[in-house]
Protein backbone atom coordinates (compact mmCIF):
# COMPACT_ATOMS: atom_id res chain seq x y z
CA UNK A 1 0.00 0.00 0.00
CA UNK A 2 1.96 2.97 -1.27
CA UNK A 3 1.97 5.81 1.25
CA UNK A 4 0.37 3.70 4.00
CA UNK A 5 1.84 1.92 7.04
CA UNK A 6 -0.58 -0.97 6.58
CA UNK A 7 -1.16 -2.02 10.16
CA UNK A 8 -3.92 -2.07 12.78
CA UNK A 9 -3.27 -0.51 16.20
CA UNK A 10 -5.49 -1.03 19.25
CA UNK A 11 -5.13 1.77 21.77
CA UNK A 12 -6.96 4.07 24.14
CA UNK A 13 -7.06 7.59 22.75
CA UNK A 14 -8.60 10.45 24.75
CA UNK A 15 -10.33 7.88 26.96
CA UNK A 16 -11.85 6.02 24.02
CA UNK A 17 -10.93 2.45 23.12
CA UNK A 18 -9.93 2.64 19.46
CA UNK A 19 -9.07 0.29 16.63
CA UNK A 20 -6.89 2.40 14.35
CA UNK A 21 -6.11 1.48 10.75
CA UNK A 22 -2.82 3.03 9.72
CA UNK A 23 -3.66 2.83 6.07
CA UNK A 24 -6.20 0.60 4.38
CA UNK A 25 -6.38 -1.70 1.41
CA UNK A 26 -8.02 -0.35 -1.72
CA UNK A 27 -10.16 -1.89 -4.43
CA UNK A 28 -7.65 -0.68 -7.04
CA UNK A 29 -4.94 -2.86 -5.50
CA UNK A 30 -6.77 -5.91 -6.79
CA UNK A 31 -8.70 -6.83 -3.66
CA UNK A 32 -12.34 -7.76 -3.90
CA UNK A 33 -14.70 -5.15 -2.54
CA UNK A 34 -15.60 -7.56 0.28
CA UNK A 35 -11.91 -7.82 1.26
CA UNK A 36 -11.55 -4.05 1.03
CA UNK A 37 -14.20 -3.49 3.70
CA UNK A 38 -13.14 -6.41 5.90
CA UNK A 39 -11.26 -4.22 8.44
CA UNK A 40 -14.39 -2.13 9.06
CA UNK A 41 -16.47 -5.25 9.50
CA UNK A 42 -13.85 -6.70 11.84
CA UNK A 43 -13.94 -3.54 13.94
CA UNK A 44 -17.71 -3.82 14.19
CA UNK A 45 -17.52 -7.46 15.22
CA UNK A 46 -14.96 -6.52 17.89
CA UNK A 47 -17.44 -4.09 19.40
CA UNK A 48 -16.91 -0.76 17.64
CA UNK A 49 -20.05 1.37 17.52
CA UNK A 50 -18.71 4.42 15.68
CA UNK A 51 -16.47 4.58 12.61
CA UNK A 52 -14.43 7.67 11.78
CA UNK A 53 -13.06 7.54 8.23
CA UNK A 54 -10.46 9.84 6.71
CA UNK A 55 -9.17 10.13 3.18
CA UNK A 56 -7.13 12.17 0.75
CA UNK A 57 -9.27 13.70 -1.97
CA UNK A 58 -9.23 16.04 -4.91
CA UNK A 59 -11.21 19.25 -4.50
CA UNK A 60 -13.92 19.98 -7.04
CA UNK A 61 -16.10 22.62 -5.37
CA UNK A 62 -14.86 26.20 -5.37
CA UNK A 63 -12.79 26.94 -2.29
CA UNK A 64 -11.72 23.35 -1.70
CA UNK A 65 -8.00 23.88 -2.23
CA UNK A 66 -5.04 21.82 -1.04
CA UNK A 67 -4.99 21.68 2.75
CA UNK A 68 -8.75 22.13 3.18
CA UNK A 69 -10.83 19.75 5.27
CA UNK A 70 -14.27 18.62 4.12
CA UNK A 71 -16.76 16.83 6.35
CA UNK A 72 -18.76 14.30 4.35
CA UNK A 73 -22.47 15.06 4.31
CA UNK A 74 -23.20 12.38 1.70
CA UNK A 75 -21.49 10.37 -1.00
CA UNK A 76 -21.91 9.13 -4.56
CA UNK A 77 -20.74 5.56 -5.07
CA UNK A 78 -22.62 4.16 -8.03
CA UNK A 79 -19.42 4.07 -10.11
CA UNK A 80 -18.17 1.38 -7.70
CA UNK A 81 -19.33 -2.19 -7.09
CA UNK A 82 -21.17 -2.43 -3.78
CA UNK A 83 -19.43 -4.23 -0.89
CA UNK A 84 -22.85 -5.82 -0.23
CA UNK A 85 -22.92 -7.65 -3.57
CA UNK A 86 -23.36 -11.40 -3.24
CA UNK A 87 -25.06 -13.47 -0.59
CA UNK A 88 -26.12 -11.27 2.32
CA UNK A 89 -24.47 -12.00 5.65
CA UNK A 90 -27.51 -11.85 7.89
CA UNK A 91 -25.42 -11.63 11.05
CA UNK A 92 -24.09 -8.29 9.83
CA UNK A 93 -27.21 -6.64 8.49
CA UNK A 94 -30.30 -6.68 6.33
CA UNK A 95 -30.29 -7.47 2.61
CA UNK A 96 -31.43 -3.97 1.60
CA UNK A 97 -30.05 -1.46 4.13
CA UNK A 98 -31.29 2.13 4.11
CA UNK A 99 -28.66 4.71 3.10
CA UNK A 100 -30.70 7.89 3.64
CA UNK A 101 -28.23 9.08 6.27
CA UNK A 102 -24.91 7.33 5.85
CA UNK A 103 -23.02 10.04 7.75
CA UNK A 104 -24.54 10.51 11.19
CA UNK A 105 -26.06 13.99 11.63
CA UNK A 106 -25.25 14.17 15.36
CA UNK A 107 -21.62 13.21 14.76
CA UNK A 108 -21.33 15.76 11.97
CA UNK A 109 -22.65 18.44 14.30
CA UNK A 110 -20.03 17.51 16.91
CA UNK A 111 -17.23 17.51 14.32
CA UNK A 112 -18.21 20.95 13.04
CA UNK A 113 -18.36 22.24 16.61
CA UNK A 114 -14.87 20.87 17.31
CA UNK A 115 -13.53 22.52 14.16
CA UNK A 116 -15.06 25.84 15.18
CA UNK A 117 -13.53 25.62 18.67
CA UNK A 118 -10.11 24.89 17.19
CA UNK A 119 -10.51 27.61 14.54
CA UNK A 120 -10.07 25.01 11.80
CA UNK A 121 -11.81 25.87 8.55
CA UNK A 122 -14.07 22.96 7.61
CA UNK A 123 -16.88 22.75 5.10
CA UNK A 124 -19.46 20.03 4.47
CA UNK A 125 -19.82 18.39 1.10
CA UNK A 126 -20.54 15.38 -1.07
CA UNK A 127 -17.73 12.92 -1.79
CA UNK A 128 -17.56 10.68 -4.85
CA UNK A 129 -15.58 7.44 -4.90
CA UNK A 130 -14.15 6.30 -8.22
CA UNK A 131 -12.14 3.09 -8.74
CA UNK A 132 -8.66 4.50 -9.49
CA UNK A 133 -5.73 4.04 -9.30
CA UNK A 134 -5.34 6.58 -12.10
CA UNK A 135 -6.35 10.12 -11.26
CA UNK A 136 -9.52 11.34 -12.91
CA UNK A 137 -9.54 13.03 -16.31
CA UNK A 138 -10.79 16.61 -16.58
CA UNK A 139 -13.94 15.29 -18.29
CA UNK A 140 -14.55 12.85 -15.44
CA UNK A 141 -14.11 15.64 -12.89
CA UNK A 142 -16.59 17.78 -14.85
CA UNK A 143 -19.05 14.85 -14.76
CA UNK A 144 -18.53 14.48 -11.00
CA UNK A 145 -19.34 18.15 -10.54
CA UNK A 146 -22.52 17.83 -12.62
CA UNK A 147 -23.58 14.85 -10.51
CA UNK A 148 -23.18 16.92 -7.34
CA UNK A 149 -19.75 15.91 -6.02
CA UNK A 150 -17.63 18.43 -4.12
CA UNK A 151 -14.59 16.16 -3.82
CA UNK A 152 -13.41 12.92 -5.40
CA UNK A 153 -11.25 10.05 -4.19
CA UNK A 154 -10.65 6.29 -4.29
CA UNK A 155 -11.90 5.04 -0.92
CA UNK A 156 -14.28 5.65 2.00
CA UNK A 157 -17.74 5.32 0.44
CA UNK A 158 -17.45 1.53 0.26
CA UNK A 159 -16.36 1.32 3.90
CA UNK A 160 -19.14 3.66 4.95
CA UNK A 161 -21.69 1.44 3.20
CA UNK A 162 -20.34 -1.65 4.96
CA UNK A 163 -20.40 0.14 8.32
CA UNK A 164 -23.99 1.31 7.89
CA UNK A 165 -24.99 -2.20 6.82
CA UNK A 166 -23.85 -3.28 10.29
CA UNK A 167 -25.67 -0.43 12.01
CA UNK A 168 -22.50 1.45 12.93
CA UNK A 169 -22.49 5.24 13.19
CA UNK A 170 -20.25 6.85 10.58
CA UNK A 171 -18.40 10.14 10.36
CA UNK A 172 -15.86 10.94 7.62
CA UNK A 173 -13.43 13.73 6.79
CA UNK A 174 -11.64 14.38 3.49
CA UNK A 175 -8.26 16.07 3.46
CA UNK A 176 -8.20 17.96 0.18
CA UNK A 177 -4.72 17.36 -1.19
CA UNK A 178 -5.05 18.96 -4.63
CA UNK A 179 -7.51 20.55 -6.99
CA UNK A 180 -8.97 17.81 -9.17
CA UNK A 181 -7.79 17.35 -12.75
CA UNK A 182 -8.61 20.20 -15.08
CA UNK A 183 -9.07 22.70 -12.22
CA UNK A 184 -5.41 23.72 -12.05
CA UNK A 185 -2.50 23.79 -14.46
CA UNK A 186 -0.21 21.42 -12.57
CA UNK A 187 -0.28 17.66 -13.33
CA UNK A 188 -1.42 15.53 -10.39
CA UNK A 189 1.18 13.50 -8.49
CA UNK A 190 1.19 11.18 -5.49
CA UNK A 191 4.11 13.13 -3.99
CA UNK A 192 2.00 16.29 -3.94
CA UNK A 193 -0.87 14.40 -2.31
CA UNK A 194 1.42 13.10 0.45
CA UNK A 195 2.94 16.54 0.99
CA UNK A 196 -0.46 18.23 1.32
CA UNK A 197 -1.71 15.48 3.64
CA UNK A 198 1.33 15.92 5.89
CA UNK A 199 0.74 19.68 6.10
CA UNK A 200 -2.89 19.17 7.13
CA UNK A 201 -1.93 16.39 9.56
CA UNK A 202 -1.58 18.54 12.68
CA UNK A 203 -5.00 20.14 12.18
CA UNK A 204 -6.62 16.78 11.55
CA UNK A 205 -4.91 15.24 14.60
CA UNK A 206 -6.18 18.03 16.85
CA UNK A 207 -9.64 17.74 15.35
CA UNK A 208 -9.84 13.98 15.90
CA UNK A 209 -8.63 14.33 19.50
CA UNK A 210 -11.30 16.90 20.24
CA UNK A 211 -13.93 14.77 18.52
CA UNK A 212 -13.02 11.69 20.58
CA UNK A 213 -13.23 13.64 23.84
CA UNK A 214 -16.71 14.78 22.88
CA UNK A 215 -18.07 11.35 21.92
CA UNK A 216 -16.56 9.20 24.66
CA UNK A 217 -19.74 9.38 26.75
CA UNK A 218 -22.05 8.63 23.83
Amino acid sequence: MEGHRGRIVCAEVEGVNCIIMQGRVHYYEGYTMQDTVMPVRLAGLLGAKTVLLTNAAGGIADGLDAGSLMLLRDHIAFAMPSPLTGANIGELGTRFPDMTEVYDAALRKIMLSCAKELKINMTEGVYMQLPGPQYETPAEVAACRILGADAVGMSTACEAIAARHMGLRVCAVSCICNRAAGLNKKPLSHDDVQEAAAKAGSSLTALIGSFLRRIRTM
